[in-house]
């Protein structure tokens, strides 16, 4: 009996992996947008925090103070967005088990 458990319990985490694999993918393909001041400042970047586009409407242009706070609220958004989404994605593929990171460098498969 203890066979066929730990049989079952290898097929899931084997499953476990794929779906994780399968979500690494995916958030691979990420990229948010976050944008600040009705949209006087927007950044894009990708699933790697890498920046992609910036926008900054003319208005702002005056004011270093302000669209440096518009920049950081705009770049700070656009993280939340990748954080947020990674992390369901991830939550989803292990079935809501909260590994930590590096897990997979113990897992035997």
């Amino acid at each position: 009996m203890f066979k066929g458990g730990m049989a079952g319990m290898m097929k899931k985490a084997q499953q476990m992996q794929d779906n994780m694999k399968k979500a690494q993918a995916e958030i691979k393909n990420l990229s948010a947008t976050g944008k600040a001041a009705g949209n006087c400042v927007e950044i894009t970047l990708n699933s790697e925090h890498i920046v992609s586009d910036i926008k900054i409407l003319d208005e702002v242009m005056n004011d270093k103070e302000l669209l440096e706070d518009l920049i950081l609220r705009a770049m700070n958004g656009a993280v939340r967005q990748i954080s947020d989404v990674s992390s369901a994605k991830m939550k989803t593929a292990t079935g809501g088990m909260n590994l930590p990171s590096g897990m997979k460098n113990f897992l035997p498969f």
